[in-house]
């Protein structure tokens, strides 16, 4: 109300300017005479007024600010008759405050394009599961485009339907997932999924270790699917294995944090039907996880971005290219997507 109630003071005020500056400009086209009778002539009626000591009312703000105006234009002294020369004074530097405040404003961060609107609202409506930290990284890593994450909160749509989904969280019975810790990549070195994990394990860890990447350290959890066959197996392969300490998912973080990552954006949404089913959504995902979904780890950055999403970072920081559109394409049919930058063709 307090916003409504300002800007229909501010149209008040501009109106009655604008009626003034229009009788202003309407007097040039009279003769200097008439002007000089109407002048007395009001000067009579005003001392009239004034003689019947009728009760003087409060000046509004236009009225206030005409006369400011007006009184530039000619010697005001004998002509004031309202108010203290000291008062027209003091209207004079409220107004000079008022101007200087109001160019001193702070101008805050630009206004963000129509365009870059209707791209977080799409990007937010097309995944569910971003907030705004993944779609600010989206746009930086894969369009060039600098947007803080307070910013694409403003334009996001509300969450207008519970998606939530834990559909089967007990439907695997086991899965291993690898990561490699050496390089701080965040990067999926190798996934699968069990019914059977014991021996099956074993065999995971040989095609992994034994790849083009040498390994030095596993680090496992003590879940009873790692046997002591298998420490066996990878000491015999050259590699040491660590365990962490009981009850300590925090030793083994990355890992947890992938494994939590995994139900959340991925298997909390989808109702597996079979082992092979879960093996392509894994797949999928993992290659999504990789090479299309930016981490806040990394800086943001993207474990394996190739060369699909190398880009370099707009001059205006909210500018799109106009010689570009945004493509985008669906992982898991359409659960997420991925964006890229396409030339327009002339």
């Amino acid at each position: 109300m307090r916003t409504v109630h300002s800007v229909l003071r501010l149209v008040f005020i501009l109106s009655s300017l604008a009626q003034d500056a229009l009788r202003f400009l309407l007097l040039g086209a009279r003769s200097g005479a008439a002007i000089k009778a109407e002048n007395m002539f009001l000067r009579k009626q005003l001392a009239l007024y004034l003689k019947r000591a009728v009760k003087r009312r409060r000046a509004t703000d236009a009225s206030r600010l005409s006369l400011v105006l007006l009184s530039r234009l000619f010697a005001w002294q004998d002509a004031l008759v309202n108010v203290k020369p000291e008062t027209l004074l003091g209207w004079h530097r409220k107004g000079f405050q008022f101007l200087w405040r109001w160019k001193s404003r702070p101008r805050g961060t630009p206004r963000v394009p129509g365009r870059l609107q209707e791209l977080i609202f799409k990007m937010a409506h097309e995944n569910p599961t971003w907030g705004e930290e993944r779609i600010a990284a989206e746009l930086l890593l894969k369009l060039g485009i600098r947007v803080s994450p307070r910013t694409v909160r403003r334009y996001m749509p509300g969450d207008v339907s519970q998606r939530f989904l834990c559909r089967h969280d007990g439907s695997l019975s086991s899965s291993l997932r690898v990561c490699n810790h050496g390089g701080r990549t965040r990067k999926i070195a190798h996934f699968n999924v069990t019914d059977h994990p014991p021996a099956w394990t074993i065999q995971q860890f040989r095609e992994v270790i034994t790849g083009e990447q040498p390994y030095r350290f596993v680090l496992r959890d003590r879940d009873s699917i790692y046997s002591t066959e298998l420490d066996c197996a990878l000491k015999s392969l050259g590699v040491i294995v660590l365990r962490t300490p009981f009850r300590a998912p925090q030793a083994n973080s990355f890992c947890e944090r992938l494994v939590g990552t995994i139900r959340r954006e991925c298997l909390d949404f989808l109702i597996p039907l079979n082992e092979r089913h879960v093996r392509r959504i894994l797949k999928e995902w993992v290659a999504h996880y990789n090479q299309g979904r930016p981490h806040s780890s990394l800086g943001p950055g993207i474990p394996d971005p190739g060369e699909a999403f190398a880009t370099t970072r707009n001059r205006h920081r909210h500018q799109l290219a106009h010689d570009c559109k945004v493509v985008g394409r669906s992982v898991l049919g359409g659960l997420h997507h991925e964006y890229r930058l396409e030339g327009i063709a002339a």
